[in-house]
């Protein structure tokens, strides 16, 4: 009762968040073009956002782009709580987990240029479209290594040892998709599909050295830069975007595999602007997109695009991948969450 209670004064201050957190996108005029204007929710970071619209204020030049940010859990529950009267049009980048997860709210569209993009990466029905991934990584601070007489963690397993209790933080799977992705990722290793609840043990384990669950999958990142903690469990770009900002963080992918997460874009039903929703959808699976998506991605899901980030992210070739399975992370997700939240919900940080 009280986790519903919970929910629902959530869903409800969701609601009531003023729609004047839209940043206004580009007014100028063209004779050529959809115009109009258009309402994106998105769990992209902000500082990567900006860098894509600027690409797409120039190749959309007549369509007001209205843009507003949320963690993947936010944003879910934000899409359920409009969905009698939705104002979004479109959702651009966010957990294909928590997408396929709301078919029932989404419009199948196929954007132009869909055919191009390889089927592990989509929809067979057009539901939803994945643009690029994020990584599961560790940013391991290296001052507070040195200080503490710290070996470098190397692992999931590493960080179940006692000498690194009280020195890792992680982000709640049921507001962030990095968070998620890594306790689906540490299941999913246990043998979860197979019935074994080794996974929910070894959370168990790690739980005892976390001194707390963030809201947002690139907050223990930053956390761990500033010498608070010793290991954030946070996503790669994130990791490298600190180191490369000269903070002392090595940036370190689990030796078990690291876990993954499509970013997706859909389409919502009953979109008040559908013309400027598709113009848009189709926009951000070209290659100018998938071309800025790299300068931020281990990986973009157009072939032939290669990551060019201006941040020491490695070759996709040279991180391992767990091999996940979104089919089941989608469909388990309400209970998988629910059961987290039972277990250990007392060092989850308050809103």
């Amino acid at each position: 009762m009280k986790r519903k209670l919970v929910l629902a004064a959530l869903v409800a201050a969701l609601i009531l968040l003023p729609f004047a957190v839209f940043a206004n996108g580009s007014k100028e005029s063209s004779s050529k073009g959809p115009s109009g204007d258009v309402v994106v929710y998105t769990a992209l970071e902000e500082d990567e956002t900006a860098d894509y619209l600027a690409v797409a204020k120039k190749e959309l030049p007549n369509l007001n782009i209205k843009w507003v940010r949320y963690s993947t859990g936010e944003l879910a529950a934000k899409i359920i709580a409009e969905k009698n009267n939705p104002q979004a049009d479109v959702i651009w980048g966010t957990a294909v987990t928590a997408v396929a997860g709301m078919k029932d709210l989404l419009q199948p569209y196929k954007p132009a240029g869909w055919d191009k993009i390889p089927k592990q990466f989509k929809d067979p029905d057009g539901y939803w479209t994945a643009i690029d991934m994020f990584v599961a990584a560790f940013c391991v601070n290296t001052d507070v290594l040195k200080k503490k007489g710290l070996d470098m963690p190397t692992s999931w397993a590493d960080l179940t040892k006692p000498e690194y209790k009280g020195e890792v933080i992680m982000p709640n799977p049921g507001s962030s998709g990095t968070g998620y992705l890594q306790v689906a990722s540490i299941l999913l290793w246990k043998g979860i599909k197979n019935g074994s609840n080794e996974g929910w043990d070894f959370l168990q384990k790690l739980h005892k050295n976390v001194v707390e669950y963030t809201n947002s999958g690139s907050a223990p990142a930053k956390i761990a830069s500033k010498g608070e903690i010793a290991v954030g469990a946070s996503f790669g770009y994130r990791v490298a975007k600190q180191k490369a900002s000269g903070y002392p963080v090595a940036l370190v992918f689990p030796a078990e595999g690291s876990g993954y997460e499509l970013e997706s874009d859909a389409m919502l039903k009953n979109a008040k602007h559908p013309a400027a929703a598709k113009a848009f959808l189709d926009w951000a699976i070209t290659k100018h997109a998938m071309e800025g998506y790299s300068k931020y991605k281990l990986m973009v899901t157009l072939p032939g695009i290669e990551s060019k980030s201006e941040i020491p992210l490695p070759p996709a070739k040279d991180v391992k991948l767990f091999p996940m399975d979104f089919n089941w992370a989608a469909k388990n997700k309400i209970a998988v969450v629910d059961k987290w939240t039972s277990l250990f919900q007392d060092k989850t940080k308050p809103e």
